[in-house]
């Protein structure tokens, strides 16, 4: 019994500690392990809950942006055909996959601010929903990116399309969009 007791007293401490943590927002990008707790503020953006984000979708001002990566192809043997696994969005969103990540090349990071400038018409007032799963640093990466590009009506959604598939609300098969020449 008292081994049961001491055992349980571990298990809720560890699972405590992994719950009830607290993350700090950090200056800078995040530069590893993206699949890792997030804080709950990014300085610069409004932070919305599942709910928020819904109902920004149904008023249908907000550009929704997923911003998870294209899964990465396998080595597989010569002649081998490759299909990227479906991907589903939020319902109306735009793909632009890769541009999470805490450092990005020129190229890349070129194409992700003309991408924004495009999707905006150069409003840097209007609202972007940056988003893509749950527990996911590149949308707060990504986010922060925008802001300090001067953008004012960035929105982060941390609850990513796992708390948007929770609450039951619709999804959509999606392509990533990708900088001219790349497949």
């Amino acid at each position: 019994m008292k081994r049961l007791t001491l055992t349980a007293t571990v298990v809720m401490m560890l699972s405590g500690a992994a719950f009830g943590a607290t993350v700090d927002e950090p200056s800078s990008y995040r530069m590893e392990k993206y699949g890792a707790p997030v804080p709950a503020t990014l300085k610069g953006a409004r932070v919305v809950s599942t709910e928020e984000a819904e109902q920004l979708w149904r008023d249908g001002g907000a550009i929704f942006i997923d911003v998870l990566p294209r899964p990465p192809k396998p080595d597989l043997p010569a002649g081998t055909v490759w299909r990227e696994p479906p991907h589903s969005d939020i319902p109306g969103s735009v793909w632009l996959a890769d541009v999470g990540f805490g450092g990005l090349n020129p190229e890349m990071e070129g194409w992700y601010r003309d991408s924004l400038a495009g999707l905006t018409g150069g409003d840097f007032s209007r609202a972007l929903v940056v988003y893509c799963r749950a527990d996911c640093w590149m949308s707060w990466n990504a986010a922060k990116r925008a802001i300090g590009w001067g953008y004012t009506g960035v929105i982060w959604y941390p609850g990513g399309v796992e708390g948007w598939e929770a609450a039951r609300l619709p999804l959509e098969e999606q392509k990533p969009r990708r900088p001219e020449g790349q497949q």
